[in-house]
């Protein structure tokens, strides 16, 4: 009899639009966050090895600077000064070779040669992973790795023009060469592969190791200066960033900051979504809150009466909040197997282009955690509505 007078006192409509305002709100929160976990990886993995948020930099050549070379390098309380900044997070030189090196190969009976300049850069800032990059003085075996535009320059230009065949990647490290490096009263000859491409730098590169064994026995003898610089930033979408290399006169590539630009973007777009589906959930929760005190106060008279003959407000307020739990139960489950759904269809979608690992953990996990808070929140104050009036 008490479930029958209290069932009348529900509008079903109030329960409706409860319902649809809840599926919606919960339904894109849960999307939102389901797609944050799967394209995550991608913008902050990179598809190669080189860092997201490091930049090449270094000096702006002006006409002073072409009369005075040394101006182009960076001393130790430039690169001091910048390591000090609060968006900076490691500062790498560029080792630069202080002796001549030329190579030279032997093609359809002629000898092909050209002068070289070697740079290296440490191998965690490095795109390219070969069981090869590794140097010792004892094989006589010197890796290269150049930049991918180099082959493409070849490939489309120089080859095009000489009527040479080109060259893929593959073909390009199988073929040998000699290294000659000469200086300080030496002479060293290598052999040589190049055993990667560079996509992000632009350098012939060797390993570290080398470099800094060959400037003590063939270089100069001078101090090693540097006029490139890798600069790792902590937040990349820093406004700090451009303002603070404009005011010291250095160049920084923006388009290397292209990508940390997308992810910082991506992650403003996704939080403006779960910002507003999160508010869509707190107006649904307010509209079944408002309704169930309109409910009160239009019985009052009923309840008044149920708590004259010895009902508590925690047992009047019991049916109510079995009834609002049911229906968030079933809603937030229907928003739940939704999302799954959708993200069933996108990852169908972009599986050509990424793999996306892992299945909808995080759905799964952000729908029992809102679900749980929305039956604390109705607990508490379905029992406070009906005690207070």
């Amino acid at each position: 009899m008490i479930r029958k007078l209290q069932r009348k006192t529900m509008e079903p409509i109030q329960l409706v639009g409860y319902a649809i305002t809840l599926l919606v709100g919960a339904t894109i929160a849960l999307l939102a966050v389901q797609i944050w976990r799967d394209i995550r990886p991608v913008l902050t993995e990179q598809t190669d090895v080189f860092k997201a948020h490091t930049v090449t930099v270094s000096k702006n050549i002006t006409m002073f600077k072409t009369a005075d070379k040394e101006k182009i390098y960076f001393g130790e309380k430039e690169l001091e000064k910048l390591r000090a900044q609060e968006f900076v997070k490691d500062v790498a030189p560029f080792g630069s070779a202080s002796f001549a090196a030329s190579a030279a190969i032997s093609f359809n009976g002629q000898k092909l040669s050209t002068d070289l300049f070697f740079e290296s850069v440490p191998d965690e800032y490095l795109d390219v992973k070969s069981e090869d990059w590794v140097w010792d003085s004892a094989n006589g075996f010197l890796p290269i790795v150049i930049p991918e535009d180099y082959l493409s320059l070849y490939n489309f230009g120089f080859a095009e023009s000489q009527s040479l065949p080109v060259v893929s990647e593959a073909m390009l490290s199988q073929v040998t060469f000699n290294i000659y490096v000469s200086g300080n009263g030496r002479h060293q000859v290598y052999n040589s592969r190049i055993v990667g491409l560079s996509g992000k730098i632009n350098s012939i590169l060797v390993p570290e190791s080398f470099l800094q064994w060959a400037n003590v026995e063939f270089g100069t003898g001078g101090k090693e200066r540097s006029s490139r610089l890798l600069v790792e930033f902590a937040d990349a979408t820093d406004e700090r960033i451009p303002q603070y290399f404009e005011a010291t006169g250095l160049n920084i590539n923006q388009n290397e900051l292209e990508a940390s630009k997308l992810t910082f973007f991506f992650k403003l777009a996704m939080l403006f979504v779960v910002v507003t589906a999160l508010i869509i959930v707190v107006l649904s929760a307010v509209l079944i809150i408002m309704s169930m005190n309109l409910i009160v106060h239009k019985n009052r008279s009923l309840f008044v009466n149920l708590y004259n003959i010895g009902y508590t407000p925690a047992q009047i307020a019991r049916y109510y909040h079995r009834v609002i739990s049911g229906v968030t139960v079933v809603v937030v489950a229907m928003a739940a197997l939704l999302s799954a759904w959708v993200r069933h269809l996108y990852v169908g979608r972009l599986d050509t282009v990424f793999h996306i690992e892992g299945g909808p953990v995080s759905l799964w996990v952000s729908a029992l955690l809102l679900l749980l808070v929305l039956l604390v929140i109705y607990n508490i104050f379905i029992a406070r509505i009906i005690k207070s009036n």
